[in-house]
């Protein structure tokens, strides 16, 4: 009777709840009925018209949507009260509402909830609430809020926007878009009851994912107030990938320059597919630089970025002796194309220009990789296949090549590739292509440059538009391969070639300089060349076996030897003679097309045969692991190789007719850790005391069958204990110019926190215990370089130097690294740079030195690694006086 009851009440209040209609007021019968009358039809219309409807609305119930709630003790329902009590892992789901907590009370007459914390067995508040409406999550000590109006009164709330943790003593909510918090606190940091920093604060208004304003804002660090303090702050929380903003500069100071800021400037988020940065450093003594950043992409076509940077440089002050002057510049363009987009053409850029020393006498780059290196190159490309038969290609590019020693500049602007596939004009209908007749193919090759050597000084000056040559080139080559006696592979092939320039020369005898000096002509002209040339090879295999019981159980060596004759006739009709001095008497002979674009016609037939080994060595042996049944392979020697000719038109005494054995060879060691290589040049001739080449072979001379004249080894090296061997590439300094590894330091701008080596690296809980329970993480590159010269008896280590770069963890905080090196010969240290990093949980440090040489200098970074507040730093760097 009594289940029967309670069964009864809770379906009777579900009903009630569910659907029933409440009134703003009772209307109560009457304690005697109206009289019935009668009514004519006008009477009752009558009667209709002057009836008043009830202006009183029935009164919305809370319970417009569906309502879900579970407790772990009970769930407790006080009609009279119109409460739901819930007790112990509470949870209730309301529309887009979840609160979970230790106890939750639902007013449904007010359309208020409170959910608070319980108290264990031990009298330890337990349980605190979570709260979460849409996107926003709320984690209180109580909370009570209104269904109705969205108004919430929250209680030390701790709640996360993007990478700010946000702790209040007292929060109200507004409405679905603005809360008002007192007594508050934000931070980056993973623990926002015990951060390492915090803003502090007593008044904010927050707008989620989109901004927090403040009233007076201290900067707290371990609990200590500093002095930074603000009377307004403004903190942007977009939920969009990347929003505009400013971008706070650095402090620094310079003996030569005066006081600075740098990399200061304004970040613009144009759109989803690009942006750009602009960065700016002022000096007081005048000096500035200027930079433009912006990387582009859109997904499947292509992506890509631009750097452009100047500086104007001031050294000391105008009126004394060591003042000076100069304008600096470097342009940067990456592009790459998504194949898919159009598997028939590609477009990629690669860019690296400017001036000759802007690495070396930059105020903002510390890149020493890119100082020591003498080359800046450049090329920008076009690509398109035809689906022709036969196919076809071409090819549009301009390229770039500048010694920054000798400042010379070459550029061709554009150049032009363009090739017809190969055509077997007499192989059968069948495809079938079998024997000298049916092999014999022909393509068809164009190339065109037009190229300008130039100086950096006049780098786009008209002077060096003036000074252009235009030329073209045309390749036929006609070729043929055929099997003879079965294992040996013969082809052979002719190539004829003819070139047009729009520029030669003209050599005359000048009376006023005494010399016979080259004149420009313009104009078109063309020359023509043929050769010819054939080639025998074979493929040789042997094998030693010393048994399967044996460590070693085979050695297999290959060999492919190969032999080549080369024929090219003399072209002596395209050249002239030139008076060598006033009588006329004496003469000399030169072509008008020398130093052109694609070389100049030989005027002495050659006539070469070249011998050519290369060997290859590999081994079988018994693995380690006695489960597997099979013998593992190893590369002894990935190549060995021997070559060299023989001159038939040779005159012994300016030409000879051997020409010296070179050798070259490589290997890989430790699972292909080690990589070296070696070489050798090997002359047959004897030299005199003088040093001049005899017609006479050195054996012949009292000496050995050959000359060691060089020779060189290489060893590279790279290990983690990781056991990959593997690390991240030095992207940056490879695409100013220099190395790809850290042999010559590391190229981390110090401003950016996404280099941070912890940056990737997840949080553990005991990272002490962990650290001293594995292996020290490390890794190591090695690089050795010999070189023994002996072309003149000197007999000589002309170069002999080891650099190594070492990266470790020193402890789960820290990390430290050191590239250095020694030269040998010049008994030195050679590029020396050491650094360190250190984890301080939000904030990130790091310090890098290179204490040798004109590139010394040193840079200390401390500041917040969030992206948010990347602009609270502090960094010093020690500024050269070059």
């Amino acid at each position: 009777m009594h289940t029967n009851l309670f069964n009864i009440v809770l379906i009777s209040f579900f009903l009630t709840i569910g659907c029933g209609n409440l009134y703003s007021q009772e209307i109560k019968n009457k304690k005697k009925p109206l009289p019935a009358v009668k009514q004519t039809d006008k009477e009752v219309a009558k009667t209709t018209d002057t009836i008043k409807l009830d202006t009183v609305r029935p009164k919305k119930t809370f319970l417009d949507g569906k309502v879900k709630y579970k407790a772990k003790d009970y769930a407790k329902i006080d009609q009279k009260n119109k409460l739901i009590t819930l007790y112990n892992e509470a949870e209730l789901y309301y529309k887009d509402v979840e609160l979970k907590s230790g106890i939750i009370i639902l007013n449904y007459e007010k359309d208020e909830v409170y959910a608070g914390r319980i108290k264990d067995s031990a009298g330890v508040l337990v349980q605190y609430p979570n709260f979460k409406q849409g996107s926003s999550e709320v984690q209180p000590d109580s909370i009570r809020f209104n269904f109705k109006t969205k108004k919430a009164l929250i209680y030390n709330s701790r709640t996360e926007q993007g990478e700010f943790k946000i702790k209040a003593a007292v929060t109200k909510k507004e409405n679905d878009s603005v809360y008002f918090l007192r007594g508050a606190r934000f931070t980056t940091s993973t623990d926002v009851d015990h951060p390492e920093y915090y803003f502090q604060t007593s008044k904010v208004k927050f707008i989620p994912g989109k901004k927090v304003i403040t009233g007076v804002t201290n900067m707290v660090i371990a609990d200590v107030p500093t002095p930074l303090a603000l009377p307004f702050a403004y903190f942007p929380m977009s939920q969009e990938k990347s929003v505009s903003g400013i971008i706070i500069p650095s402090y620094n100071d310079s003996n030569t320059r005066g006081f600075s800021l740098q990399n200061g400037g304004y970040y613009f988020a144009l759109s989803d597919h690009y942006d750009l940065t602009v960065l700016g450093d002022y000096y007081t003594n005048g000096s500035y630089a200027m930079r433009f950043e912006s990387s582009y992409a859109t997904r499947y076509k292509y992506r890509g970025n631009v750097n452009i940077r100047f500086e104007n440089l001031i050294s000391s002050e105008r009126g004394y002796p060591d003042y000076s002057k100069q304008n600096i510049y470097n342009i940067q363009w990456s592009h790459s194309k998504d194949t898919k987009s159009n598997p028939n053409s590609t477009f990629s850029a690669s860019v690296n220009m400017g001036s000759s020393k802007y690495f070396k006498q930059s105020i903002n780059q510390a890149n020493i990789g890119s100082n020591l290196n003498n080359t800046l190159s450049s090329s920008i490309s076009y690509n398109k296949t035809f689906n022709t038969i036969p196919g076809s290609r071409i090819s549009l590019s301009a390229t770039h090549q500048q010694n920054t020693q000798t400042e010379d500049i070459i550029m061709t602007l554009p150049s032009l590739q363009g090739s017809i596939d190969r055509i077997y004009p007499f192989a059968g209908k069948d495809g079938v292509k079998k024997g000298i007749i049916k092999n014999i193919n022909l393509q068809y090759n164009v190339s065109g440059k037009n190229e300008f050597k130039t100086k950096d000084s006049l780098f786009f000056k008209p002077q060096m538009f003036k000074d252009a040559q235009i030329g073209m080139q045309h390749t036929i080559p006609l070729s043929t391969n055929f099997k003879v006696f079965k294992y040996f592979s013969a082809s052979a092939s002719t190539t004829y070639q003819e070139t047009w320039v729009n520029k030669t020369i003209k050599k005359e005898y000048d009376a006023s300089t005494g010399k016979a000096e080259p004149t420009p002509v313009d104009g078109f002209d063309s020359f023509r060349t043929y050769n010819f040339s054939t080639n025998l090879g074979t493929t040789i295999y042997g094998t030693f076996n010393f048994g399967e019981d044996k460590k070693i159980q085979s050695i297999r060596h290959v060999m492919r030897p190969s032999i080549t004759y080369a024929y090219t006739p003399s072209f002596e009709r395209y050249y002239d003679t030139y008076a060598v001095d006033a009588s006329g008497r004496i003469t000399s002979e030169y072509t008008r097309f020398e130093n052109g674009l694609f070389g100049q016609p030989g005027k002495d037939n050659s006539n070469v045969v070249g011998f050519s080994l290369s060997n290859t060595f590999e081994a079988k042996v018994r693995d380690k692991d006695s489960t597997k049944t099979e013998p593992k392979k190893i590369m002894l020697l990935n190549n060995l190789n021997f070559s060299t000719s023989y001159n038939f038109n040779a005159d012994g005494k300016t030409t000879f007719g051997w020409q010296p054995v070179l050798v070259s060879g490589g290997t890989q060691f430790f699972d292909n850790k080690m990589n070296m290589n070696f070489g050798a040049t090997l002359d047959p001739y004897a030299i005199d005391n003088g040093g001049n080449k005899l017609n006479k072979f050195n054996i012949d001379n009292g000496g050995s069958l050959f000359r060691m004249t060089s020779a060189n080894v290489t060893v590279n090296y790279s290990f983690s204990s990781k056991g990959d061997g593997s690390k991240e590439k030095n992207n940056q300094s490879q695409r100013n110019g220099g190395r790809s590894d850290d042999l010559f330091g590391t190229n981390t701008d110090l401003n950016d926190t996404r280099n941070s080596q912890f940056a990737n690296e997840p949080e553990k809980e005991d990272v002490i215990t962990e650290f001293f329970n594995s292996k020290i993480p490390f890794d190591m590159t090695l690089a050795y370089s010999l070189t023994y010269s002996n072309i003149n008896r000197e007999n000589k280590i002309s170069n002999n130097s080891l650099m190594i770069s070492i990266n470790t963890d020193i402890t789960p905080k820290w990390k430290g690294g050191v590239s250095t090196g020694y030269d040998f010969v010049q008994k030195g240290v050679t590029f020396t740079q050491f650094r360190f990093e250190r984890d301080l949980l939000s904030w990130r440090m790091a310090f890098n030195w290179q204490p040798l040489g004109t590139n010394s200098n040193w840079n200390f970074f401390i500041g917040i690694k969030s992206g948010m507040l990347s602009d609270i730093k502090w960094n010093k760097r020690s500024v050269s006086n070059r």
